[in-house]
């Protein structure tokens, strides 16, 4: 019988605290609009007016150094051991949501997306509560919770291009359309906060963003593009750079995807976390739960994929 008793004690849905949104001028907003699109910017105790205008005239903006050189070093530790439970058990999915599975350069098996990570995880646990997120959470907006064992809860996504892989890449996408596969209204901003855990460049592919598309109607957001299937450059698209330790956000609404990287086994590994901060009202996953429709989709045709490579 598999474990699924979670390491951690039961997460709160208490909000954490945060400081005000920071107001916006229109100087300020010049400003942010004067500086490259590559600007990376430090995490200080606040989200400075800069910065908060910055993320909303092109719906992305990078922190370097967030996360220090031993944390990033136990982040991946603690990855490394949740796989060998994962592995050990014969686990396809948590909480309903299916674990992606390929294989790594020795064509070995290697869990590529992780759900609900921080449940398996005491150090994930509490530093995803780290009062230095607090600026970030206050992004997200006012009673800004962690959702542990809500959506898809802590993802953990390990991008590698070799045969057998399940995840070389990800199609252009907004993530509002998995509101619509609920049958839920998509909301207003949609923030997604990233942790970065190698050095990617242009040339390495990675993460790619169409600046300012989240300002777009409801209609561009279900037709600009082909969901998915379409990893096709766009030539207004540019290329979010990172080192690790840096943290992201990127707003929901806006298209982006992922590109694969042109190197192959290991050198092409592209490590990301995925913070769930949210606001929305309570909504638990447990054992029981069952799988959305299109993650079932996507089960079938990543195994295909790698029975076939």
């Amino acid at each position: 019988m598999l474990s699924t008793a979670p390491i951690s004690s039961a997460p709160t849905t208490d909000p954490l605290p945060s400081p005000p949104r920071a107001l916006v001028t229109e100087a300020d907003r010049r400003e942010a609009l004067a500086l490259p699109l590559t600007t990376r910017f430090t995490l200080g105790d606040a989200i400075s007016p800069v910065q908060q205008a910055f993320l909303d005239e092109h719906g992305f903006i990078v922190f370097g150094g967030v996360l220090a050189e031993g944390e990033v070093r136990r982040v991946l530790e603690e990855v490394d051991a949740i796989q060998a439970r994962w592995l050990a058990e014969g686990r396809r999915e948590v909480n309903g949501i299916p674990l992606f599975v390929g294989k790594d350069p020795s064509g070995a098996p290697y869990i590529q997306r992780f759900a609900f990570s921080s449940l398996f995880s005491d150090f994930l646990y509490e530093l995803v509560r780290d009062p230095r997120f607090a600026p970030i959470r206050s992004l997200v907006g006012e009673g800004a919770r962690v959702g542990d064992r809500e959506k898809d809860g802590l993802v953990f996504n390990r991008n590698l291009n070799v045969p057998g892989s399940a995840y070389p890449r990800l199609g252009w996408h907004t993530d509002g359309l998995r509101d619509l596969f609920l049958n839920r209204a998509v909301p207003g901003p949609m923030l997604n906060v990233g942790l970065h855990f190698d050095r990617v460049k242009k040339e390495d592919g990675g993460l790619r963003i169409l600046p300012g598309s989240h300002r777009q109607g409801f209609w561009d957001m279900l037709t600009r593009k082909p969901y998915f299937v379409d990893h096709r450059p766009d030539p207004d698209e540019i290329a979010v750079e990172t080192e690790p330790g840096d943290l992201t956000v990127h707003d929901g609404r806006t298209w982006h995807r992922v590109e694969q990287s042109p190197h192959v086994g290991w050198r092409s590994l592209r490590r990301t976390m995925y913070v769930p901060y949210v606001t929305d009202a309570y909504a638990p996953k447990h054992e029981g739960s069952k799988m959305p429709f299109y993650h079932r989709l996507g089960r079938v045709a990543r195994e295909l994929k790698v029975r076939w490579s």
